[in-house]
């Protein structure tokens, strides 16, 4: 049986939303707030984080609601698109679902938390380090890394075409 396209885009939506949610609340719970725990040679660290911008705190400094009502525009937008667009690329349908989770979930948190997201993990090396971030964000910067990869690998093909 076919699946839908509704199935297809909400189903990742849903996951990474309720990945995100829960090792939030395990953050929150349990995440330690002034120093990092760290592991794996302080490769990875584990540390609680408010954050009142968007990625990596960008547009923190925007008034409270903004940056809230700004990123509910822009999802309505891409769920409308997702779920009804005529003319979308089957491939895209998985990464925007994972772009369309995360924030969602993020989403949810600034309107709960009084604006900020629920920050809790670090990578690095040494002093080359991330910015703190969450399992949504990670499902975000994926999906944007899977359209851009994909986008790359696509024109190729399409060049070829256009020659023959």
């Amino acid at each position: 049986m076919r699946e839908s396209r509704a199935f297809r885009v909400l189903v990742p939506a849903a996951s990474v939303l309720i990945l995100d949610q829960l090792t939030k609340v395990w953050a929150k719970a349990y995440a330690p707030r002034e120093e990092a725990w760290a592991y794996l040679g302080d490769t990875f660290r584990v540390q609680l984080a408010h954050n009142y911008g968007a990625f990596l705190s960008l547009g923190g400094s925007l008034p409270q609601g903004w940056l809230s009502f700004a990123v509910g525009v822009i999802l309505a937008g891409l769920a409308v698109y997702l779920l009804f667009a005529k003319r979308i690329q089957p491939a895209s349908l998985l990464p925007l679902s994972l772009v369309l989770g995360g924030g969602i979930s993020n989403l949810i948190d600034r309107l709960v938390y009084g604006g900020y997201v629920v920050d809790f993990l670090n990578l690095g090396i040494g002093s080359l380090r991330t910015g703190i971030f969450n399992v949504a964000d990670i499902a975000i910067s994926a999906g944007v890394v899977w359209l851009l990869i994909g986008e790359f690998l696509h024109k190729p093909q399409q060049k070829a075409e256009q020659k023959v």
